[in-house]
């Protein structure tokens, strides 16, 4: 199965408990989202990323925790994202962990993609419910 949807993200930086070093900069934040569409949902997770003093470049790694209803069947699944920055060329993977899946979402397997335009973010989730 294929949806497409909206959320809304709000990002709140932690203290980070190693400090970047050589222009370098780590920061570590707190993730809350809510989907819209056939998804509805929210989540919560966190993030780790660094910051290089190359303009563009930069790496994150995050793992959030999807609780809601996806396409009428309720329950929670885990997402681990993987994102790069090369010069301003990004490659951004995120995943359903294995095995995460609760309630009536047990057995999803799956990859998300998310995009940004004009201030608004949006979904692409290609799932199979086992």
């Amino acid at each position: 199965m294929k949806i497409t949807g909206n959320f809304d993200v709000k990002l709140t930086p932690q203290e980070t408990f190693v400090k970047g070093k050589n222009g370098i900069n780590l920061a570590r934040m707190s993730i809350e989202k809510t989907f819209h569409g056939e998804l509805q949902a929210s989540s919560q997770g966190e993030m780790l990323s660094a910051m290089t003093a190359t303009d563009g470049s930069a790496g994150y790694v995050a793992i959030e925790q999807v609780e809601g209803v996806l396409a009428g069947r309720k329950g929670s699944f885990v997402l681990q994202h993987y994102g790069r920055m090369d010069k301003g060329k990004d490659r951004l993977t995120l995943e359903v962990v294995p095995d995460s899946g609760t309630g009536e979402l047990v057995g999803i397997t799956g990859s998300m993609s998310i995009t940004m335009a004009d201030g608004q973010h949006a979904y692409e989730f290609d799932y199979d419910l086992a």
